[in-house]
């Protein structure tokens, strides 16, 4: 197949990484013995150096093997962006276990869930959520819980195996192709969660493909990445993964909060700051913000949505900091993203990493590449891709077909390798017998001076199928109306993709990583009908 982006890599960029494939500890450790003395981690006033971090990760290891922690062995970890999800992290790791991960804002039922389903048999969270394994039946007899409180002196306690010494863990085969390393859950919000086996290859390989983007730009050691994505989301694993390969600064946000964010900018003068596009749009539109306050950044990264034309420009206003895309899921990690070294193309999530293959396929069928500039589904191959779904063949079956990852997001790809996402397959509206794809009418939407955010979404039509409506979220001290926000459209799309119901509503219902969900709108249109 031609890859016409191969032009777009910059000098030295090989088509083809080439890694050691080692356990993803590995990481850590090289860091830990080149930068010892750098800041690893900057956790509210909290420092630990790689060195510090190495150590803690030696003692928690140790005593989790002590305690019985084998290889294969499943700990959920239940935290928010902490050091101690770190060191719990890379624990893990060292000791080939596999990690569930487990947001820490699911309740019960929800928690519930992933332990049955994972069949992890070890725990840790902050003692204060430990309470909601009381409701859960059965399935705490069989964990071993660990509580990761600094304050706290139960005996099965993170800090308290920290201040005790440790002995050294026999030596402990990994197999980084085959071995799982993470149990990424997808967010369930088209259907029931799903275990994604990510092994330790996956994601070894794919901070190296990433990273070979924007390593002429940086500082080795020396920048400082804002940790905002939650770590218990593949975003903020990916980042957190660049971070130690590099020895940044990782400053651990908890829950990202516009006001604390912005105060921790202001005192940590990140360099990175990877997000999405409601982190972006809230910063660049707070009241307080001042164009100094963004002046440490060199790279705001945009991922896991597409960032709406009207975003960018109001970002790049703010900032002198280079701004790309990329797109990525759990089931891929990162496949794309915009070149650092030549000018952005508005709109486009990049072109594929070294080693990546994409293409875009029919509809219909899945078989057939479709023209330049068509839509059709995304397909992708290469070394980041999962194993497949947790106990689920069928599954596993259904999304990888000869060696490809079916992504369901449609998408275009211009005559130079650049893809554009135009929309998931199951989110497509089918109006009249026309295929309206939301995120063509949100970005016109966004323009619109007094809208904060929107989204697109069809619903049940007796003559039409289906027809189009709009969610949306005015910004503060602006007003529209229904027939305003349909006068605007019209003006840019044709009559049939103009929404024929608007809602205003207060806020929208997100991912705890910031993406609108759409599906959850649906959702309640179903309900409400």
């Amino acid at each position: 197949m031609n890859k016409p982006w191969h032009k777009f890599y910059s000098k030295g960029l090989s088509k083809e990484i080439d890694v050691p494939l080692v356990g993803l500890f590995t990481l850590l450790e090289e860091s830990a013995f080149n930068y010892p003395e750098a800041i690893a981690v900057l956790d509210a006033e909290r420092e630990f150096t790689y060195e510090q971090l190495k150590l803690a990760v030696d003692k928690f290891s140790s005593a989790l093997y002590k305690q019985g922690f084998r290889k294969g062995d499943r700990m959920a970890i239940m935290l928010p962006n902490s050091v101690e999800y770190i060191i719990s992290y890379f624990s893990i790791l060292r000791l080939g276990g596999i990690i569930c991960q487990v947001n820490p804002m699911y309740q019960p039922m929800e928690l519930e869930y992933i332990l049955k389903d994972s069949g992890a048999t070890w725990f840790i969270s902050e003692k204060s959520q430990q309470q909601k394994l009381d409701e859960i039946g059965d399935v705490k007899d069989r964990l071993f819980i660990i509580s990761a409180d600094e304050k706290s002196v139960d005996d099965n306690n993170l800090y308290q195996w920290l201040k005790e010494d440790y002995e050294i863990i026999p030596p402990i085969i990994i197999n980084p192709t085959e071995d799982i390393a993470l149990l990424q859950y997808t967010g369930g919000t088209t259907g029931r969660s799903k275990g994604v086996m990510l092994t330790h290859a996956n994601l070894l390989v794919n901070v190296h493909q990433s990273n070979a983007f924007q390593k002429d730009i940086m500082d080795i050691p020396g920048e400082r990445s804002f940790g905002s994505s939650p770590l218990f989301h593949i975003a903020g694993i990916v980042g957190l993964n660049a971070a130690i390969l590099n020895g940044y600064t990782y400053i651990a946000i908890r829950r990202f909060r516009v006001d604390q964010a912005l105060e921790a900018i202001r005192k940590y003068r990140p360099t990175i700051f990877p997000g999405v596009p409601t982190i972006f749009l809230a910063l660049v539109r707070h009241p307080n913000l001042k164009k100094e306050d963004l002046s440490s950044l060199k790279v705001c990264a945009c991922g896991t949505a597409p960032l709406s034309l009207e975003t960018f420009r109001e970002l790049q206003s703010k900032t002198d900091a280079q701004i790309y895309e990329s797109f990525g899921m759990s089931e891929t990690l990162i496949t794309h993203r915009s070149p650092l070294d030549i000018e952005i193309k508005e709109g486009s999530v990049g072109i594929p990493l070294p080693s990546t293959d994409a293409k875009i396929v029919d509809l219909a069928t899945g078989l057939t590449e479709v023209p330049f500039g068509e839509p059709g589904e995304l397909i992708i191959k290469g070394p980041q891709v999962m194993k497949g779904y947790w106990k689920n063949e069928e599954e596993t079956n259904n999304a990888l077909r000869d060696g490809w990852m079916y992504t369901g997001d449609i998408a275009t790809m211009d005559e130079e390798g650049y893809f554009f996402i135009v929309g998931r397959k199951k989110d497509m509206i089918i109006a009249g017998g026309y295929n309206i794809y939301p995120t063509e009418i949100e970005e016109v939407l966004y323009k619109h001076p007094a809208i904060s955010e929107v989204c697109v979404y069809g619903v049940p039509d007796a003559y039409r199928g289906e027809t189009v409506k709009a969610a949306i979220v005015l910004r503060d001290g602006q007003e529209a109306t229904e027939a305003d926000i349909i006068n605007w459209c019209n003006t840019y799309l044709a009559r049939y993709k103009v929404p024929r119901l608007i809602e205003f509503k207060i806020e929208l219902p997100k991912t705890a990583v910031g993406k609108i969900l759409r599906r959850q709108l649906i959702k309640e249109e179903k309900t409400e009908v």
